[in-house]
């Protein structure tokens, strides 16, 4: 059967319109090669060895061509002479009976027909002078008519390259510029993504491939006078799996899918993004039942009337209202969906937000534990790991991760421990593949000064000594003091992942946090600018709790948070100066109780603080086990049965 459904090979030679154009140029060519007489070409002299043949009667005509050019005509006798005979020139041919034997190219005519004359009355000669005019009509014509040829064959060049969009896609070049830029995926295309390699992401999965049930089985669902979705709109942060979730569907749909992003819409001509979406909507209607992918939506999906100071025509406007007439509009067609995805779902436009465009809107967010040791076991797949290698520890490592941070910890594990030239990758090269992403490159030629590397381990050991004393502080992971990115140190922790967050718990962590300066105050009696970023991380939480959560007692319960968007193009505050003096007051108020505070208990705890440091100073890198060694468990530690029940 295999042999009978093999269509046999077409070995004939696919025609080229080039071969036309070859052609007629060696055309030209051989008419310009035998027109000039190439078969049969004289031999090359000079004219000094021209005058000794003249005076020694060898010459019976000499024939002047275009005034630049001497025909030597020799006489009979002269030709069996040994000297002429082997005379051949380039000719392919030896010369006939009635052509020249020789030619050269002379200088002033003048002198040279004074010369000829003075030599015939000195050896009494009666050689013949003849002057003719050559002219060769084809390949005057041919060089006429070349810089036409070329100019033509350049046009036709440049015109079948923009008409075939050659160099940049369709829709690239000048006469393709309407036309859409999308991608078609169907299901001859090889497309290998699955949902299966889509690990977590429950929810998002199910709703996105219940969109491509609708378009394999629609009368499902029109049979109880149901209609199928317009659109669904993946919103989430960056590296969360929208545009992942997206390839699946391309992969696992059988119907024709359209990917393009949303700045292929934009561009500098005028109406060319409301004529880009126009063509590919009429694609996918010819295609229907289709499904159309763009990415990164907010390019031409931003609120209207926004940020618009010049007045004139927005093309990305005009985009915009094109592509909500074409999502739900009159003759608008119900077997093409539209899938998109952004991370700024606070810019889009309302218009294109409301039911009937995107009537779902699908939220993708970070994974949770259980979620990210699903994408660990998708990542995994290829990387030779230690047997030993447990998933769940590495899942509760990575807290706030997004799925393509997860695939960046195990490609650097791997880039690790194949730098160490081990056989697999164990659980300490997935550490150090955390510390490198998190904390940034290790510097060890670093050069820091004894008092500068004692003034950063009281600094980390303050920080640890300070949550190891909170109850709704992070628990540590480990504390290091070797210089990493632009960190002099730092300290690893490990967060509950929490739902909702109490005025306390943000407290603790602000406690915390401010325990490195709070530490060098007590041991050294002063303070440093190494709690640079420790004071931005207070301040925004300080603010954060003033301002938008509204868990400050003196200003009440009142946000200044705006999700729509709005404020970020305003330019007046939404509260009075009255109201920003208290604001302001509040923060610095919480920040320099959490300061005292962290002073306090650093203070109860100094001798305790200093066994820390000086044991970091000592192995530069501690872990849990030496602070529960030094301070022994924390009397609000929850149990392994408490963890699970909580999550």
């Amino acid at each position: 059967m295999a042999e009978e459904n093999k269509k046999p090979e077409n070995k004939k030679p696919r025609f080229n319109a080039y071969w036309i154009y070859a052609a007629i140029i060696l055309v030209f060519l051989g008419i310009q090669f035998f027109g000039g007489n190439s078969w049969s070409q004289p031999a090359k002299t000079t004219q000094a060895q021209f005058q000794t043949y003249l005076k020694q009667g060898d010459v019976e005509k000499i024939e002047i061509i275009n005034k630049k050019i001497a025909k030597v005509y020799l006489t009979p006798d002269a030709k069996t002479k040994e000297v002429h005979s082997k005379k051949d020139g380039n000719s392919i041919f030896p010369p006939g009976a009635n052509d020249p034997t020789y030619q050269f190219e002379f200088g002033d005519l003048q002198n040279f027909e004074n010369s000829i004359k003075q030599i015939k009355e000195e050896n009494n000669l009666d050689t013949q002078i003849v002057w003719n005019t050559d002219s060769n009509m084809w390949g005057e014509l041919f060089l006429t008519l070349l810089p036409f040829i070329v100019i033509i064959g350049i046009w036709i060049f440049i015109m079948r390259r923009m008409s075939s969009g050659a160099g940049g896609g369709a829709g690239g070049q000048i006469f393709n510029i309407g036309k859409s830029k999308a991608k078609l995926f169907d299901e001859k295309t090889d497309v290998k993504t699955s949902f299966k390699d889509v690990a977590g992401l429950e929810g998002a999965k199910e709703e996105v491939q219940e969109i491509v049930d609708f378009l394999k089985t629609p009368a499902k669902y029109t049979a109880l006078g149901g209609k199928i979705p317009k659109g669904a709109l993946l919103v989430g942060p960056p590296g969360t799996g929208k545009t992942l979730l997206a390839k699946a569907v391309a992969g696992e749909a059988k119907v024709p899918f359209f990917s393009l992003s949303g700045s292929d819409f934009v561009e500098m001509f005028v109406g060319v993004g409301a004529s880009r979406v126009r063509d590919l909507f009429k694609q996918a209607k010819e295609k229907s039942p289709a499904i159309i992918f763009i990415d990164e939506i907010d390019a031409i999906g931003r609120a209207r009337g926004k940020n618009n100071f010049s007045g004139s025509n927005d093309e990305r406007e005009n985009t915009l209202n094109q592509l909500l007439t074409e999502m739900d509009g009159f003759g608008t067609n119900t077997n093409v969906i539209v899938l998109a995805a952004t991370n700024r779902a606070d810019v889009l436009d309302k218009a294109l937000m409301r039911a009937g465009r995107f009537d779902r809107q699908i939220y993708v967010d970070l994974p949770d534990v259980r979620e990210r040791k699903e994408i660990f076991e998708v990542h995994l797949r290829p990387i030779k790991i230690d047997d030993s290698l447990d998933l769940d520890f590495l899942a509760k490592q990575t807290p706030g991760f997004s799925g393509a941070d997860i695939a960046n910890v195990c490609n650097e594990a791997a880039l690790i421990a194949a730098r160490q030239e081990k056989t697999y990758v164990g659980k300490q090269d997935f550490l150090d593949a955390v510390d490198r992403i998190v904390g940034g490159l290790e510097k060890k030629n670093k050069i820091i000064t004894p008092e500068e590397k004692k003034a950063i381990a009281f600094h980390e050991a303050g920080h640890a000594t300070v949550s190891w004393m909170l109850e709704h502080a992070a628990p540590l992971v480990k504390v290091t003091i070797v210089p990493r990115g632009q960190s002099l140190g730092a300290a690893w922790y490990l967060p509950e992942e929490r739902l909702i967050v109490r005025p306390e718990q943000m407290l603790d962590e602000m406690c915390a946090t401010m325990g490195g300066r709070a530490a060098e105050k007590v041991i050294f009696g002063k303070i440093s600018t190494g709690a640079l970023s420790d004071l931005e991380k207070v301040t925004k939480q300080a603010r954060a709790m003033v301002t938008i959560y509204g868990l400050n007692d003196a200003v009440g319960n009142l946000t200044y948070y705006d999700s729509s968007g709005q404020n970020e193009y305003g330019f007046t505050k939404p509260y009075s100066e009255k109201t920003a003096e208290l604001i302001d007051k509040e923060i610095s108020r919480i920040i320099e109780e959490q300061y005292q505070r962290a002073v306090d208990l650093l203070e109860k705890n100094k001798d305790k603080l200093t066994l820390l440091a000086n044991e970091l100073l000592e192995k530069e890198v501690i872990f849990k086990d030496n602070l529960q060694r030094i301070f022994g468990d924390r009397p609000f530690e929850k149990t392994e049965e408490e963890k699970v029940a909580t999550t």
